[in-house]
């Protein structure tokens, strides 16, 4: 009878488990059209797209739903986690990229925070557009564990209030996040609102504010460095 009970359970569990990776399949390729919206195009989308499914895979193996953190709000850092380790791994950058990188690098250090992309062309006459770029495509190479803490903060305004916060200090987390949000300019302000907390697709968003996906991608793409810089001096020792 208890081996019953066992291989039921067992079952049940991977039917839960391909209800959960059939559900989210959208968000592999939503995340990996964000992620590729400023890439070249002769990145291999398919390994990307690859590497995202198994991302979600792993995710669905992994979700302990009584912690009382939504599913798809977990999936979508694993999925996204996975496509950028494996843009790390296959994508090197062009040379002509890598100085400009490092031109954007240089004068982003002397400026005070929070630095934004105008700040940074006036400082290396190159264009807006050029400077997002650049800035995209730096963190597409290297690990910026501030990201994934950052995707943790906003995903826990999916969750009911007190769901999924287990302390005083995390629930002051999520205060000096929304005093952040409120103090991004108002494009960017509107995108990182709409993206997170009402969890509309880009291309939705693209439409409501009558841009295109790739200038939405990069305003909340500029969204999460401001955010970053706003929130780093509250939590640096």
């Amino acid at each position: 009878m208890e081996a019953g009970v066992t291989a039921y359970r067992q079952a049940a569990a991977r039917d839960e488990r391909e209800r959960l990776i059939l559900g989210h399949l959208e968000d592999v390729l939503h995340i990996l059209g964000r992620i590729a919206a400023r890439l070249p195009g002769e990145v291999d989308r398919q390994n990307l797209e690859s590497a995202g499914v198994l991302g979600l895979v792993e995710a669905a193996g992994q979700f302990d739903p009584t912690r009382g953190v939504e599913f798809g709000a977990f999936a979508r850092l694993r999925i996204r986690g996975a496509i950028l380790d494996e843009l790390r791994r296959n994508c090197p950058l062009p040379q002509r990229m890598l100085k400009r990188i490092a031109l954007v690098r240089q004068a982003h250090l002397r400026l005070d925070p929070p630095v934004t992309a105008v700040a940074l062309s006036h400082l290396t006459g190159l264009s807006v557009e050029d400077v997002e770029e650049c800035q995209h495509a730096a963190a597409m190479i290297r690990q910026e564990p501030w990201t994934d803490e950052l995707s943790d903060s906003l995903a826990d305004f999916h969750c009911p209030e007190g769901a999924g916060l287990d302390s005083v200090a995390r629930q002051e987390d999520r205060a000096r996040l929304a005093n952040a949000i409120e103090q991004l300019p108002e494009r960017e302000r509107l995108v990182v609102t709409l993206y997170y907390l009402e969890d509309l697709r880009l291309r939705e968003i693209a439409a409501l504010l009558k841009l295109s996906e790739s200038r939405v991608c990069r305003l909340l793409a500029q969204a999460e460095r401001l955010l970053k810089q706003l929130i780093a001096p509250l939590t640096e020792p």
